[in-house]
């Protein structure tokens, strides 16, 4: 019996390059129809206008701070400057004719003449300590700057006794100065005939001469015991 032997040949190479080519074929469409692809710089564009924005605000916080600050330090400067001043209660309204509003204020028993208080001291001491005392009190020792002024606050003294003003001539050399740094006006000093006469005598005082009928000033040494007067601004309120 004869065995019956049949050949098949199967042409793998042919199937594969075939399908190798119809693989290809599908996915090169796909790659032709994939999404657009968002651009790359805009995430960080806006992180950036992010940064700078949070920056603008950090400054605008820090320039309002410190105005605060500098408002807040003004005003409790101003409130410290208020604290030594006695309690007011003597007020009166000011400038009637011009419309104005406000009270003007003295402590009690302080005299008051155009913006100012003035107290005149019932006590003898040195021209240090009549300082001293005045500044305690939110003052400093009488500055005349007008001759109105003068006139004025003589009115108000007694003829027995000498006051302390805030005048002086540390270095002896006839370089006066006032305690409140008002430049010395050459123009407005009411010195007695023949004063200040004495390089030793650094301070100033205001005193009567009867054989003159006049007040004026004196120099005299700031160790002496004598009489003074404070001067302070109104308070408007």
């Amino acid at each position: 019996m004869t065995s019956e032997i049949t050949y098949a040949e199967v042409n793998f190479k042919t199937e594969s390059k075939s399908s190798g080519t119809n693989s290809k074929s599908l996915s090169d469409p796909k790659k032709k129809t994939s999404p657009h692809r968002s651009n790359p710089s805009f995430p960080k564009l806006l992180l950036t206008s992010l940064l700078i924005f949070l920056l603008l605000l950090a400054i605008s916080f820090f320039i309002a701070f410190v105005i605060f600050f500098q408002r807040y330090s003004q005003l409790k400067e101003k409130k410290t400057l208020k604290e030594p001043i006695p309690r007011f209660v003597e007020c009166e309204k000011s400038n009637w004719t011009m419309g104005e509003k406000d009270w003007s204020c003295c402590p009690k028993n302080w005299t008051s003449f155009e913006s100012n208080c003035y107290l005149i001291s019932t006590t003898s001491v040195s021209w240090d300590k009549s300082e001293k005392i005045c500044s305690e009190t939110g003052a400093h020792l009488l500055v005349i700057n007008t001759k109105e002024e003068q006139e004025f606050i003589i009115q108000k003294l007694n003829e027995n006794y000498a006051y302390y003003l805030g005048l002086s001539d540390p270095e002896g050399k006839n370089q006066w100065q006032w305690v409140d740094q008002t430049p010395y006006n050459e123009s407005v000093i009411f010195w007695h005939e023949d004063e200040p006469n004495n390089p030793a005598e650094n301070c100033a005082l205001l005193l009567f001469r009867p054989t003159t009928k006049k007040w004026g000033w004196n120099d005299i040494p700031c160790s002496e015991m004598q009489y003074s007067i404070c001067k302070m601004k109104k308070i408007y309120i």
